[in-house]
């Protein structure tokens, strides 16, 4: 991919969008395309082949999704297969129409199947059931996939797909109702803290913080910066038409992650589990033997990665807490939660 190629970043303002538009901005990529949301409305597919038309990009990022946590997929299940579909068609169609030299679709661990081996290699796809709580989710992504391996093997396109575990960084979204696990805890910890909880008292057992689940599932986490680093990595070396995965090849259980960023908020005070509420898939770690053959590897270890998104939390954000609720306010123009 040459430094003067034309590139778009569908989902620029998201958590892995804005990272792979740093990367390309630290690399010297100066001719990157983005708009946001009111300039494009990517669901819209004559907004999308008018955009085509105009732009003409040679190169295509798609990380533009509708994305969430459990909580967010029970109660949008709808909004997440139909607007996940609708993005990844359009661009997808509209890349194939205006000759794009190469995309990376970006999918997810959560194509998988609920139950297969661990760690998860790229051939267990459409093996087994799906996980319940982002079923559709997961379904869409799947259909990005297909939609990328059947127009290559019809138009000849190069769209590649690949496959991240779970992403986490700065720009993440920390809403208590749409975010996922890592974040969602960075913000529990921290209002903890501002409540007055991290003392470990008996006055204070009572309102310990809780966590959803048993704590037992285990999860992979990759830091965006890696994430982004290995998306441009592919872009210039890998052109297959199967799969491929994107981790760290390391996993954790959910109250390892609880201890983890218990440390780095400061939070003294006690954890409990809540298992009422589901885990998920009991674990998910993915097989990243064909990513590390082609000569990439994960540099961010997991503490270090916390640690900056705390930084990144507290700089950005502001938590007030109200009449035992609590909500964020952006210190920065751009932010939102």
């Amino acid at each position: 991919m040459n430094p003067t190629a034309k590139i778009f970043v569908a989902g620029h303002r998201g958590l892995v969008g804005s990272a792979i538009l740093r990367k390309l901005q630290a690399e010297g990529y100066d001719r990157v395309v983005t708009r946001t949301h009111r300039e494009l409305d990517l669901v819209r597919q004559s907004e999308v082949e008018e955009f085509f038309r105009v732009e003409k990009p040679e190169y295509i990022f798609l990380a533009a999704a509708k994305v969430g946590g459990i909580l967010a997929n029970s109660i949008y299940p709808a909004q997440f297969i139909y607007e996940n579909l609708m993005i990844q068609s359009n661009l997808i169609q509209a890349a194939h129409k205006n000759g794009v030299k190469k995309l990376l679709f970006l999918g997810s661990s959560c194509i998988y199947p609920r139950d297969c081996p661990q760690p998860i290699k790229e051939e267990y796809l459409l093996s087994g059931k799906l996980e319940t709580t982002n079923e559709p989710y997961a379904v869409a992504k799947i259909a990005g996939i297909k939609m990328c391996q059947a127009y290559n093997k019809q138009y000849n396109t190069c769209f590649i797909s690949a496959m991240p575990t779970n992403v986490y960084g700065p720009g993440d979204n920390f809403d208590l109702e749409s975010s996922h696990v890592l974040p969602a805890l960075i913000r529990k910890f921290s209002e903890a803290v501002l409540q007055g909880k991290s003392a470990n008292s008996s006055e204070n057992k009572k309102s310990a913080l809780v966590v959803w689940g048993t704590g037992s599932a285990r999860r992979e986490f990759l830091h965006v910066d890696d994430l982004a680093d290995a998306c441009l990595f592919l872009m210039k070396h890998y052109s297959e038409n199967e799969i491929i995965n994107i981790g760290t090849g390391r996993d954790l259980s959910i109250r390892e992650l609880a201890e983890v960023i218990r440390d780095i908020t400061g939070f003294k005070g006690d954890i409990t589990y809540d298992p009422s509420k589901p885990d998920g898939t009991p674990q998910k770690l993915l097989d990243t033997r064909k990513l590390q053959q082609l000569g990439w590897e994960s540099k961010i270890h997991l503490a270090e990665g916390v640690r900056m998104t705390f930084e990144w939390f507290k700089t950005n954000y502001h938590v007030i807490i109200e009449k035992g609720s609590s909500r964020l306010h952006a210190d920065r123009s751009g932010l939102k939660i």
